[in-house]
């Protein structure tokens, strides 16, 4: 039962790639991060198979991924080393690669959108708690 109610260790890794999409994805987890939904930690060490990277995506409780489309980097790079996450990709809330430049407005809504959604897929895991 006291799975169900503790928030545990939950880890954010993030596409930064070469697109604006990777860089809306980078700053929207960065945006995550400071408003504490999850740690951010680094994809490219879990890329290069650094140990101690690999080892806390696999010891999380929760891991996020944010990709900027759908190629899925993020998303990609824990499956290799034999961790799921829960994937968020950004082009699957309207915005366009190549089309969408930066903006702080672009990167507090899709921040919201995903701490909506999030929040929505944790209210369904648990709606059996009976911690409270």
């Amino acid at each position: 039962m006291a799975d169900c109610c503790s928030g545990g260790v939950k880890l954010l890794y993030s596409c930064s790639g070469a697109a604006d999409v990777g860089e809306i994805a980078d700053q929207v987890s960065r945006k995550l991060s400071d408003m504490g939904f999850a740690r951010l930690t680094c994809l490219a060490g879990v890329g290069a198979d650094l140990s101690g990277f690999v080892e806390s995506a696999r010891g999380a409780d929760v891991n996020i991924t944010i990709d900027g489309c759908g190629t899925m980097c993020a998303k990609k790079a824990l499956e290799r080393v034999g961790v799921s996450a829960t994937s968020y990709v950004l082009t699957d809330f309207g915005i366009e690669k190549g089309k969408t430049p930066f903006t702080e407005k672009i990167v507090a809504e899709l921040s919201d959108r995903i701490m909506g959604q999030d929040a929505q897929k944790s209210e369904a895991k648990t709606s059996g708690c009976l911690c409270s």
